[in-house]
């Protein structure tokens, strides 16, 4: 940048960097999404495509920052996770937020027409935050908080939109009737009027999706290195099993094997693809 008599104007910037050993989270949030999905006529309770359009962005950001080490997602929300050692952007907290948000938006945009049948009215927006987290149970708290924020709506909505599509009630009449209910009494209902038990619905409505980044193997033997990519997975984060079978996160961070199965989801599936076509470009090129 030429200096100019004008740069003493850069004086006015305050130094927003980050405090060192502590876990940065970005969380971004969808602005008025109850208009967007209603636009887009999200299906209801959940839209399995349109969660898709959010992880798929989710992977985009894991991928340009390989110091994000967990990023969580559900509704219209998603967390990144970045190490406590993290000198992205020199930690300067609105680089990495406006970096994260900015991509995180855009990229929605350019993965929607690969999940979703119909074309985007308007563009969405997001916002963002950015909090801190200084020791290890802070940062597995906020994402318990998460993660039982996750039940708490897709059990009530999914009873609500059962009785408003199934049973004929209007929405204010659903609300009346699921007033002062508790957890077990959304459970019975769903049960008893409508057969479905709430613990065999997908994961991913009811727990959210983890993005984590790992080695991915063909078997548990297998010598080769395996291929680095973001897998979802669709589990538990609360109690302590999670995080005693992923120990890269809160260890020496060094991404873990994932051994594929038969069911290979697709997010993953294209990430192994695009990496695959690459290397046959590189090849052509190479020749």
């Amino acid at each position: 940048m030429a200096c100019s008599r004008y740069e003493y104007v850069k004086s006015y910037e305050q130094d927003d960097r980050i405090l060192p050993n502590v876990w940065i989270v970005v969380r971004v949030d969808g602005k008025k999404f109850h208009k967007f999905s209603n636009a887009h006529k999200f299906e209801k309770p959940n839209d399995e495509n349109a969660l898709n359009v959010m992880n798929a962005a989710g992977v985009a950001v894991m991928q340009e920052f390989r110091d994000i080490v967990l990023a969580y997602g559900q509704s219209d929300e998603y967390s990144f996770v970045f190490r406590k050692d993290t000198a992205a952007f020199k930690r300067r907290a609105s680089k990495l937020l406006t970096y994260v948000t900015s991509l995180f938006s855009t990229s929605y945009v350019m993965n929607w027409p690969k999940w979703m049948d119909r074309p985007l009215a308007y563009a969405p927006c997001f916002d963002g935050r950015t909090v801190l987290y200084p020791s290890d149970e802070n940062m597995r708290d906020y994402l318990s908080w998460r993660q039982a924020d996750v039940h708490v709506n897709n059990l009530y909505n999914t009873a609500f939109w059962k009785l408003v599509l199934e049973s004929g009630l209007t929405n204010q009449q659903a609300e009346e009737r699921l007033r002062g209910t508790l957890s077990g009494d959304k459970n019975e209902l769903l049960f008893q009027q409508f057969g479905i038990n709430y613990n065999n619905l997908p994961a991913m409505y009811r727990k959210g999706t983890i993005l984590l980044r790992k080695r991915v193997v063909q078997s548990e033997d297998d010598q080769d290195k395996g291929r680095q990519a973001i897998v979802p997975i669709h589990d538990d984060l609360i109690g302590a099993q999670f995080w005693k079978k992923h120990t890269e996160l809160l260890g020496k961070y060094v991404p873990g094997i994932y051994v594929t199965s038969s069911n290979v989801p697709r997010l993953l599936q294209e990430q192994l693809s695009e990496e695959l076509d690459a290397q046959l470009r590189d090849k052509a090129n190479i020749s």
